[in-house]
Order: structure tokens, then C-alpha cells, then sequence
């Protein structure tokens, strides 16, 4: 199959199936997720949560917290690779699904349906009402995420320049258009408009990481605006941004955190 017709099958694009290609590098500097996370939605389910089902798992990260913690989940990837290393680390209750989300099919619902860093992925059309579909009434939909950010603004705009060449930005532009200063952040945006689901609200897990300038460059190379540039160019990019870095940094990487509630009437 060509990689143009796999992308499609998929309905995900060349930037996210890149992933697929750096699962060891993903599973190695990616940070892990807090169980006060876990907390956090699990008080706002205000209720046992027995089942959940994970969009766009990846190497498991997410799925662990929340397997760890007795959930029943179904872990679904659209990337091999991915899920191949996804089930080297997970516990007996995960099942694993290699699936895009717009190729699942309502039937089984959950308790809980999330995406951690993987929702902009998805396609827009549609996207809510396929997720109710997966929902108990009820159920409690979660996304969460955020980027991995330089805490030394100095550090930061050394790395800015050394990158400029290559790369005006690495980071992920809202899906919608929000503007980073407004209140309410995407996904929390679309769910507000959603006759789907009720309830939407937004937190933020305060997360701060001290790596190595080489750990740091690892992570780096997990990226989607680096892993999509050719070979050469991530190469000069990563060594223009080596050349600036201290021995250790120290990061930012704070997780905003959406849920809500799908409508029990619709």
C-alpha cells in the first residue's frame, strides 16, 4: 500500500502517522502523565468509571495511568509501530485496537472516552457525535495536553534563533483559531458548542521536568513540526540547537485538561 493511500484509509494526516516511525524515541523522552490527573477526572465522573476507551494511545503513556489505577481500557492506534510498543508496557486490562478514530464503529460505549495529545488529530467533521456514540449516557469525555516549553527565557530564545532557519514555530496551533489568551481553550471551545455534551471545563496540572540537553534534543525529535522536516534539516537543526542548550534545562510542561459530560437526552 503507498503511504498516500494508507493516509487515507487512516483519515489521519502524513504529520501524525510521522509518530509511527519514532515510537522507541516517543516511549523513551515523551513524560509520562501524573495520577493527579487521574484524580482530576475522576472526580469531575463523580462516579465508578469501569471502562474507558483511548483515542490515538500511542506508546501507552496515558493508558497506564489510568489501567494502573483498575479502569478497564481499549487503546486504539491507528500506527503499528506505536501499538507495538504501546504493548510492551501495558498492563492484562488493556486491549489494543490499531484503528483511527473515524474507523470506529458504535456499538460497545464507555464510561470514559479521552485523547491525550492526540485529538487534533482527528477529523472535525462529525467528530462530537462519534464521540457521544462511544459515550454511556452520561459518560465523561477528556482531553488533555500541552507543550513542553523551556522554562529560562533566555534558553528559550537562543533555541528560537538557532531554529529560525528551519522552523518559525514547534508548536501546535489551535484547531479552531483560539487565541492563547482566551479562557476557555479548543477543545473546551467546540464542546461548548456541542448539543452533545454539557458541563465543559478546563484545568491545568501544573507539571514542571529537568532533562538533559540530549534528552531534551530526543524530545525534540519526537515533534511533529521536526519530524516532518527532511533528514538533512533535522540534523543542522537539532545540532544548531544542541550547540545553545545548557548541560540540563529545566521545562514547563503544564497539562491543560478538558471534560465533559455527554448529554443524558438528547
Amino acid at each position: 500500500m503507498s503511504s498516500a493511500a494508507r493516509v487515507r484509509m487512516l483519515g489521519m494526516s502524513n504529520r501524525a502517522l510521522s509518530f509511527g516511525v519514532m515510537a522507541e524515541a516517543y516511549e523513551r523522552f515523551r513524560p509520562g502523565y501524573p495520577g493527579q490527573l487521574f484524580d482530576l477526572v475522576m472526580a469531575y465522573a463523580a462516579q465508578p468509571v469501569r471502562t474507558a476507551l483511548e483515542i490515538g494511545a500511542g506508546t501507552g503513556k496515558a493508558t497506564r495511568l489510568f489501567a494502573q489505577r483498575g479502569v478497564t481500557v481499549t487503546a486504539t492506534e491507528p500506527d503499528g509501530a506505536m501499538l507495538a510498543e504501546l504493548r510492551k508496557h501495558v498492563p492484562a486490562n488493556v486491549r489494543t485496537v490499531q484503528a483511527a478514530f473515524e474507523d470506529l464503529r458504535p456499538g460497545e460505549t464507555y464510561g470514559l472516552v479521552y485523547a491525550a495529545a492526540a485529538l487534533h488529530w482527528t477529523n472535525p467533521e462529525h467528530r462530537w457525535s462519534r464521540m457521544a456514540a462511544l459515550l454511556q449516557p452520561g459518560g465523561v469525555f477528556a482531553s488533555f495536553g500541552g507543550p513542553v516549553q523551556l522554562a529560562d527565557p533566555a534558553v528559550e530564545e537562543a533555541v528560537r534563533v538557532a531554529r529560525s532557519p528551519f522552523l518559525a514555530s514547534d508548536e501546535v496551533a489551535s484547531p479552531d483559531g483560539t487565541p492563547p489568551e482566551h479562557d476557555m481553550q479548543w477543545p473546551g471551545t467546540e464542546l461548548r458548542r456541542s448539543a452533545w455534551f454539557a458541563d465543559v471545563r478546563q484545568s491545568v496540572v501544573e507539571r514542571r521536568l529537568t532533562m538533559s540537553a540530549r534528552d531534551y534534543i530526543g524530545h525534540l525529535s519526537t515533534v511533529s513540526a521536526y519530524l516532518v522536516l527532511p533528514t538533512v534539516e533535522q540534523e543542522q537543526v537539532f545540532s544548531r540547537v544542541m550547540q545553545v542548550l545548557p548541560a540540563t534545562v529545566e521545562l514547563i510542561a503544564d497539562i491543560t485538561v478538558h471534560v465533559a459530560r455527554r448529554r443524558r437526552e438528547l
